[in-house]
């Protein structure tokens, strides 16, 4: 066998080599196909516009409208007491009495002392009577003529004062009766037969009829987030099928020392029979705001510390990643105080592998839900899952 001469190994060797590295140039020069990305499909949903309604809840009591403390005007000796604590009344009835013996002994004297001065006033003017025609027929003087007018002048006056002494009298009289002056019915009892009382002391109070409050207390974070010229609903804690409706008619001006609460009083627009002084109420207040944007829960993501979501443009199903400012969370929805507009569309969906710019299409049923009404939405979402 004959031996290639190495000469030509090396030729053949020089040759592969070039051939090789023909073909890894050739490899290199030429790029790759594209590979084609197909859209990601999510889920999306519309940004609504709507309008949230703020419920805020008070536990309260039913207390009369108008209170009024009642006394006697004169001191004395209480002999009877009529009426007790719970008792209805009318206007004129008497409530209690004070021993009148010295207010009659003074009536008895001051008219004793109005007959002595009409009997002067009818003796100084016949005096004076006599005295003036005696004086047109020139059979008496001046002086005595000017004395009979002023002793009649002085007659009077003293019958005057002895008419409003007895008046004085009667009317002190009267007033060892306390009456009440309008309907209502009696809260608080403070005297028993037998006491000595002094003039002004508060002895009853009277819850009149006049209208009925319900009373609440509150703190100062209520008064600042809610309304007072509301629409209060007040029912029955025992009954929420009594109820009515009210409005604040009066605030404390000042915090309670021990509580920290403002107490405010909601007068009711009817008073019913069922709502007695002391019951327990339940007011409600339902405040709705402006409009707002809501979105799906599930539509929010979060980037550093903001809350954003991923909004789709609807021209190019491009998706961009949007920071927004969250009024409040409410079940399955988001509230959006600014940041995105009513209308736009965004991922409900399928939002973890996004990247800004990605192209995506909607599922079918979800872009069934986001180019129908609202009203159609729930009607599709009860078919989904089930409204029972």
């Amino acid at each position: 066998m004959s031996r290639i001469p190495v000469r030509h190994w090396l030729t053949v060797v020089r040759l592969l080599g070039a051939a090789a590295l023909a073909g890894t140039a050739a490899s290199c020069s030429e790029a790759p196909p594209p590979v084609a990305t197909a859209p990601r499909q999510v889920d999306v949903a519309l940004a609504t516009a709507t309008t949230t309604t703020n419920i805020a809840r008070l536990t309260g009591e039913v207390q009369a409208a108008n209170e009024a403390e009642l006394g006697f005007r004169i001191g004395g000796q209480v002999v009877e007491r009529k009426v007790d604590v719970g008792d209805k009344v009318v206007a004129g009835q008497v409530l209690a009495r004070l021993d009148p013996v010295n207010e009659e002994n003074a009536l008895k004297a001051a008219k004793a002392v109005r007959l002595a001065a009409l009997g002067e006033v009818e003796q100084t003017r016949s005096t004076f009577e006599r005295q003036d025609r005696l004086m047109s027929q020139g059979f008496t003087t001046r002086r005595q003529f000017d004395q009979a007018l002023t002793a009649k002048e002085v007659a009077e006056a003293r019958l005057s004062e002895a008419e409003a002494q007895v008046a004085l009298a009667q009317d002190r009289l009267g007033f060892t009766e306390l009456r009440t002056d309008a309907d209502g019915v009696v809260t608080t009892r403070r005297l028993e037969a037998g006491e000595v009382v002094q003039p002004g002391q508060v002895v009853f109070r009277l819850a009149r009829d006049d209208g009925r409050d319900a009373v609440f207390d509150v703190s100062p974070r209520f008064l600042d987030q809610q309304p007072t010229g509301g629409v209060f609903k007040v029912a029955l804690a025992s009954d929420p099928n009594v109820s009515v409706t009210g409005r604040v008619r009066e605030i404390a001006p000042q915090a309670d020392a021990a509580t920290g609460t403002f107490r405010i009083r909601v007068g009711l627009d009817k008073k019913l029979p069922a709502m007695a002084l002391g019951s327990t109420v339940v007011g409600v207040l339902e405040k709705s705001s402006a409009l707002v944007v809501a979105v799906p829960a599930s539509a929010l993501t979060i980037v550093g510390t903001d809350p954003a979501v991923w909004v789709v443009d609807q021209a190019t199903s491009k998706v961009t990643l949007r920071r927004i400012a969250v009024m409040r969370f409410e079940y399955a929805t988001v509230m959006v105080a600014h940041g995105l507009e009513a209308g736009e569309m965004v991922v409900s969906g399928g939002i973890q592998a996004l990247h800004p710019g990605q192209i995506v299409k909607a599922a079918p049923s979800a872009a069934r839900r986001a180019a129908l009404s609202s009203s159609q939405r729930a009607v599709l979402v009860c078919h989904d899952v089930g409204c029972g």
